[in-house]
C-alpha cells in the first residue's frame, strides 16, 4: 500500500517545471524567454515617462488647469498601487504568463486611446495603461522567482536595467521625434504602442510551454500536493510580518523620491534659469547612471557586507544630489544628475531584489510583490502631489527638497529590516 504513494510524489514534480520545456535546445529557450521578459519590462515605464516632456503641450491643447495636469501625471502612479491588488486574483484566474500577455495588450490599447481626441480619452487611456503596468509590476518578480530561479540575480539586473532604459528612451526621444517628424504630441505618444505590441508578440511563445497552456493546471497540482490548504493563512499573516512591511516601505519611499524628481526636476531647473530643452535633457541624462546602478544592484546586494551598506550608499548618493540641486543646480547639474541617478537606480534595484530575496518561493514572491507594489505606489503618489503643494506654499524649492531629505531618513530606516537575510513569515 505504501509503495504506490512513494512513487507517486516524485512523478508530480516534473509537471511544475522551473524552466521552459518547449522542444529545442535549453540554452536557446532560456535566451528567448529572457529576451521576451526584458522586452516586456522595457514597456513598464515608457507610457509614464513619455508624457512628462510634452505635458505643457497636452495642458494647452486640452485646456487643463494646473491641477488637471498634475492629476494626469499622478494617475499612473495611483494606478500602480490601486490595481496591484487585483493581480493575485487575476493570476489565479489566468496564470502569470497569460496575464502578462493580456496586460501588454491592454497597455497597447491604453496608449492608443490616450492619444485620441478629448479629455475623456486622455484620462481613460492613461488609466488603462496605468492598470496594465500595475499588473506587470506585480508579475515580474514572481516570474523571475519561478522561471529564472537559478539566474535570479542576472534577471533582476536585466529587469531593473529595462525599467530605467525604457524611461530614459521615452523621456529623451519624444521631443526630438516631434521636431523630426513635424507631428503633434498625440501622434508621437501613439508611437509608443508599437514596442508594447512587439513585446506582446515576443511573449507569445511563453504561452505555448506545456505546463502554461491551462492556467487551472497548477492550481489542481497545488491542491493534490496540499499547497492550497496552507496558502490562505500565510497570505493573511503577510500583512502582519515586519520583514514584509520593511520591504514594502522601502519600495514605497524610494519610489516617492523617484516620481517626485521625475515630475518636478525640469521645473526646478527651469526656475533657476535653465532652458526647457536642457532641463528635459538633464532628466533623461540621470537615467543613464541609474541604469548602470540598477543593473549592478543585485550583485552589490549579494556581496556587500554588512547587507545594510548598499541601501545606505543609495541614500547618501541621493542626499548628495538633493543638496547639490539646492546649492548649485545649474552649474553643477551634470554632477548632481549623475550622483542622483546612481542613488535612485541603486535604490530601485535593491527594492526589487528584496521582493525576490525575502520570499521563499514563487507563490510568496507574488504576494509580497502585490503588497510592496500596491502599498508602495500608493505611498509614492504622494511625491508628485506633495512636492507640488510644498512648492506652491513656500514659493521655492528649499522646503520641498528638505522634505525629500527627510524621506531618505525614513527610507534608510526601512532598509534595516528589508536588507536582513531572512524570509517573510520565517517565524511561522
Amino acid at each position: 500500500m505504501n509503495s504506490p504513494v512513494t512513487h507517486q510524489a516524485p512523478a508530480a514534480r516534473p509537471s511544475v517545471s522551473r524552466q521552459p520545456s518547449l522542444p529545442g535546445p535549453a540554452g536557446v529557450r532560456t535566451v528567448q524567454a529572457a529576451f521576451a521578459f526584458s522586452l516586456a519590462a522595457l514597456n513598464l515605464r515608457i507610457a509614464v515617462a513619455s508624457l512628462s516632456p510634452v505635458l505643457k503641450e497636452v495642458q494647452r491643447d486640452e485646456h487643463l488647469s494646473s491641477f488637471g495636469a498634475g492629476a494626469l501625471s499622478t494617475v499612473p502612479v495611483v494606478c500602480f498601487g490601486a490595481f496591484a491588488f487585483l493581480a493575485p486574483r487575476l493570476t489565479r484566474r489566468f496564470g502569470p504568463h497569460h496575464l502578462l500577455w493580456y496586460a501588454l495588450l491592454a497597455l497597447t490599447g491604453g496608449i492608443v486611446l490616450r492619444s485620441a481626441p478629448g479629455v475623456l480619452a486622455l484620462f481613460g487611456g492613461t488609466l488603462i495603461a496605468g492598470a496594465a503596468i500595475a499588473v506587470g509590476n506585480v508579475l515580474m518578480p514572481q516570474l523571475i522567482k519561478h522561471d529564472f530561479a537559478g539566474r535570479a540575480g542576472l534577471m533582476l539586473g536585466c529587469y531593473s536595467l529595462a525599467l530605467s532604459g525604457g524611461a530614459a528612451l521615452a523621456a529623451g526621444v519624444v521631443v526630438p521625434l516631434e521636431s523630426a517628424t513635424g507631428w503633434g504630441w498625440r501622434q508621437v505618444l501613439a508611437l509608443w504602442a508599437i514596442p508594447s505590441l512587439v513585446a506582446a508578440l515576443a511573449w507569445l511563445p511563453e504561452l505555448l510551454v506545456p505546463d502554461r497552456r491551462s492556467p487551472n493546471r497548477r492550481r489542481q497540482e497545488r491542491v493534490r500536493q496540499g499547497g492550497a490548504d496552507t496558502a490562505a493563512p500565510a497570505l493573511r499573516a503577510l500583512w502582519r510580518d515586519r520583514t514584509a512591511w520593511a520591504v514594502t516601505l522601502y519600495m514605497g519611499l524610494q519610489s516617492l523620491g523617484y516620481y517626485a524628481i521625475l515630475s518636478w526636476l525640469p521645473t526646478l531647473l527651469q526656475d533657476h534659469g535653465m532652458s526647457d530643452s536642457q532641463a528635459g535633457w538633464m532628466l533623461s541624462f540621470s537615467s543613464f547612471p541609474g541604469m548602470a546602478a540598477s543593473f549592478a544592484a543585485p550583485w552589490l546586494q549579494q556581496r556587500l557586507r554588512p547587507a545594510f551598506v548598499a541601501p545606505l550608499a543609495a541614500a547618501l548618493l541621493c542626499a548628495t544630489g538633493f543638496v547639490g540641486l539646492l546649492t548649485s543646480p545649474v552649474s553643477g547639474a551634470y554632477l548632481w544628475m549623475t550622483v542622483l541617478g546612481l542613488g535612485q537606480g541603486l535604490a530601485i534595484g535593491l527594492a526589487l531584489g528584496y521582493i525576490v530575496a525575502r520570499s521563499p518561493d514563487a507563490h510568496h514572491t507574488g504576494r509580497l510583490s502585490t503588497m510592496a507594489h500596491g502599498v508602495g505606489y500608493l505611498i509614492a503618489c504622494l511625491g508628485p502631489l506633495g512636492l507640488g503643494l510644498l512648492h506652491s506654499a513656500s514659493g521655492g524649492w528649499s522646503l520641498p527638497v528638505a522634505v525629500l531629505l527627510a524621506v531618505l531618513v525614513a527610507q534608510t530606516a526601512a532598509a534595516f529590516g528589508a536588507s536582513r537575510d531572512r524570509h517573510v513569515l520565517a517565524s511561522s
